[in-house]
């Protein structure tokens, strides 16, 4: 299979979510959306359930006007117009984790918006590293077993957890791998790279683990024949097509990324020493460098910079989702410290209601020039 025969199957799946769910329910499998940022995907896979994805998509927002205010999370919204309008019928349960207010408001609201999937809280604590917050994840956990085997009539075993975070650990083994060969492959462009993640989404992990290694291989014998200025993009989601043709019209090459949606998933595995569901939840205390997990140090600026530095990039991208107030926080310090770094820093706002980027490829055009 050449790389670009694996492009075009990763892009398949990014590209049509609908069609997947459409595949999977055809095929009798039982579908259960995972909402952003960090849900207990490995719970649900145990189970003999397909988690999917629910991180919106680029569409004009009305429906879901009625419940959410203007000045809230697109992602968010657009997630419940999905749900009112229909395009997840099918799916047996959508879990929504709870890490930060607009998570929070997306859960209450889809009851009442979209009673027929039944949703199923992730109670998260903030103050997750001490045995009080582990206690507490897994006690979120577990709620969510009970509530996965009263919707869906799936059983939850030990064992079979077991066996699922073992999955999971051998995907995010692969994407970290592929993450940094992309770095050296100018060749694959910022909207194949995307592909490569979004589709991870959409897929069985053993499925997508399979394709990527694949890639890799075939990645591998392909030569390098230009090269592009690198840049470190960072955010919670940068998969816009009208947004990552401008990178890839401008020749802007992707060479890392801090993005929630992309690498941030993938930086921590459950150890599988430990018992199962205490394994997930002592995973849970580890996690960091993300804008919606708690951390006074905010450690998550300094992983950029040493990001940044180990990848050779010339400067820094932060693609701000539109009224996120945890990213927004965030962004003071991040240009702090690129600037400390002697790093060039640009701060372009996504939001899934824009269809036109033409703001962002004026300031892209001047950053290119800066950092040459």
């Amino acid at each position: 299979m050449s790389v670009q025969t694996v492009l075009e199957k990763f892009h398949a799946a990014a590209a049509n979510p609908k069609k997947q769910l459409d595949t999977y329910l055809a095929h009798g499998d039982k579908v259960v959306l995972t909402a952003p940022v960090y849900t207990p995907e490995e719970i649900i896979h145990s189970m003999g359930l397909v988690p999917m994805g629910a991180w919106g998509a680029d569409m004009a927002l009305s429906r879901s006007k009625e419940y959410f205010p203007a000045f809230i999370c697109s992602i968010m919204q657009s997630v419940l117009e999905l749900g009112m309008t229909g395009a997840y019928e099918g799916v047996s349960a959508i879990v929504i984790p709870s890490l930060c207010d607009s998570l929070k408001c997306l859960g209450q609201n889809w009851k009442c918006a979209v009673p027929s999937i039944p949703f199923i809280p992730m109670t998260y604590p903030q103050n997750r590293a001490n045995e009080v917050g582990r206690a507490f994840t897994k006690a979120g956990y577990e709620r969510v077993i009970a509530d996965l085997e009263k919707t869906t009539g799936a059983k939850f075993s030990e064992e079979k957890l077991a066996a699922s975070i073992a999955v999971y650990n051998e995907h995010n083994a692969a994407m970290r791998t592929v993450d940094e060969a992309l770095a050296s492959h100018p060749e694959i462009t910022a909207a194949q790279r995307s592909d490569i993640f979004k589709s991870a989404w959409f897929m069985r992990k053993e499925e997508h683990t399979a394709l990527v290694r694949e890639f890799i291989s075939e990645l591998a014998e392909n030569p390098v024949v230009e090269e592009k200025p690198k840049v470190l993009v960072s955010g919670i989601l940068c998969d816009s097509p009208a947004l990552l043709s401008i990178f890839d019209e401008l020749g802007i090459q992707i060479a890392a990324d801090d993005v929630a949606a992309q690498s941030r998933q993938y930086r921590t595995d459950t150890n599988p020493g430990l018992p199962p569901l205490e394994g997930l939840s002592e995973k849970f205390a580890r996690m960091d460098h993300c804008s919606v997990l708690y951390d006074v140090d905010k450690k998550r600026v300094d992983l950029i910079i040493e990001t940044a530095r180990s990848r050779n990039v010339k400067g820094v991208i932060v693609a701000l989702a539109k009224f996120c107030d945890p990213e927004e926080f965030d962004y003071p310090l991040i240009k702090k410290a690129c600037e400390q770094a002697g790093l060039p820093v640009v701060l372009i706002e996504t939001d899934r209601q824009t269809v036109n980027y033409e703001q962002a490829k004026t300031q892209l055009e001047a950053f290119k020039d800066i950092i040459g």
